[in-house]
């Protein structure tokens, strides 16, 4: 039943954030040839981008009784296994609102293995997160108000949070990426944020 409600929540996000990164957002894929999407599901945005950028390879490494329910004869590879524990080697490894359901300890172990499963940031590696980044400049009270709402509701669910754009450089920093990284912010209250090893 988890799994139904999450693949349901994925493609009503997939849908809305889709369009936003495949066409607003391209140049985050330029020169990528493969791509793991961690924490995807059965694989929802994984599929848009494999439509979008048809050289791209791309996995959904997700946990295994989550991929074992994977559709089959799709552009996209399904993979079984635990993020704090190993990420399959590729170009990007992307996370789609995963992160906010950990600790910043958690994260930071998570990070540790993507910057393990990427190349230097000269050969092109590099982490993408869609997720929220508060941020006290916007002037869209209801972005906000959102925001903060999805902040308490992982407090209390997951102890997680949402996290300003100085939180998410400093877990960058203590997982090992001093490559830098770029947030753009776009698609209602998410943001993508690449990270470079």
């Amino acid at each position: 039943m988890f799994n139904e409600a999450m693949a349901c929540d994925s493609r009503l996000v997939s849908k809305l954030v889709s369009k936003w990164l495949v066409e607003k957002q391209r140049q985050a894929f330029v020169g990528l040839k493969s791509l793991v999407d961690v924490g995807g599901g059965t694989g929802g945005l994984t599929l848009t981008i494999a439509e979008a950028f048809p050289w791209i390879k791309c996995t959904v490494f997700d946990l295994p009784h989550v991929v074992a329910d994977a559709p089959e004869g799709t552009l996209v590879n399904f993979e079984g296994g635990n993020m704090f524990e190993y990420i399959p080697p590729s170009d990007a490894v992307i996370f789609k609102l995963i992160m906010h359901d950990w600790s910043d300890e958690e994260c930071v172990k998570i990070l540790k293995q993507c910057k393990k499963a990427i190349p230097t940031k000269e050969e092109g590696g590099k982490v993408m997160i869609l997720d929220m980044v508060v941020n006290s400049k916007i002037h869209d009270h209801k972005a906000t108000e959102t925001q903060f709402f999805f902040d308490m509701l992982m407090m209390v669910l997951t102890g997680g949070r949402e996290r300003e754009e100085r939180e998410w450089e400093k877990m960058f920093i203590e997982a090992g990426f001093h490559g830098g990284y770029k947030a753009t912010h776009g698609s209602g209250v998410l943001s993508l944020i690449e990270v470079y090893p």
